[in-house]
């Protein structure tokens, strides 16, 4: 079953376009990612099903209902959740503050707001561990793996993430990305865009993106097995 539906969604900035008709799905309980050069639309795409972007025509379907006219906050509330590009933390603040602060669409419910707490210390146990030291003394890596945390206190079913691996070290790279996983594991359906091809041995399905348009729709293994995909889309080596 789909939880994430788009349908011929064509968007842009002013009067240029961006999205040119691009249509896909995210099963439920699913980690799915969406790949392509710089200015493909990969950010538009995660933009747009955030309620961030207003599409200029299609339709976006968040379990089995239209949001294509949603805000980001309804969004939110109804459990789609926008990890941006760029972490953003609060560097003044500890790491349990900007975790508090993700909470804030349930912050009245104290009961889940410690269930996520647990989960996204079990995922992240660097975390715990320097849960009173402030978010901007943490490392690149730190902060990635804050930021993906902090969405998972708004308790999301649907999380969306732009870019976790933007200027990490392979090393630190592939760790977000065998957290990654583990969120999906938690039943949270995960639906990403990268430019890190790394990404494709921990997700269940890829689409590639190229000009706006979606150029193929498939598993992980085989954009890694197909070497004209990887030369033409991804700027790896056939």
């Amino acid at each position: 079953m789909s939880l994430l539906e788009v349908d011929d969604l064509r968007t842009g900035y002013g009067a240029v376009p961006a999205l040119h008709g691009v249509s896909f799905s995210v099963g439920e309980g699913s980690t799915a990612v969406m790949l392509g050069l710089n200015g493909a639309g990969k950010t538009t795409t995660l933009l747009s099903v955030a309620g961030l972007l207003k599409p200029w025509s299609g339709r976006i379907s968040f379990d089995g209902e239209d949001v294509t006219k949603a805000d980001a906050r309804t969004l939110v509330r109804r459990g789609l959740v926008l990890v941006p590009e760029g972490r953003h933390v609060f560097p003044g603040m500890s790491v349990f503050h900007n975790l508090r602060l993700g909470a804030w669409p349930r912050r009245r419910d104290r009961r889940r707001f410690k269930q996520s707490l647990e989960m996204a210390y079990e995922i992240f146990p660097v975390l715990q561990e320097r849960r009173h030291q402030l978010a901007g003394t943490l490392s690149g890596g730190e902060q990635q793996m804050l930021a993906l945390a902090r969405g998972l206190m708004a308790g999301p079913r649907l999380l969306l993430i732009d870019e976790a691996s933007l200027g990490l070290s392979p090393k630190l790279a592939q760790e977000v990305f065998q957290a990654v996983r583990r969120i999906s594991r938690e039943g949270v359906t995960v639906f990403m865009v990268e430019q890190n091809a790394g990404i494709l041995r921990y997700v269940d399905r890829a689409f590639v993106m190229e000009k706006g348009r979606i150029t193929f729709d498939g598993q992980g293994s085989e954009v890694l097995e197909h070497g004209t995909l990887r030369s033409a889309y991804l700027g790896a080596p056939a």
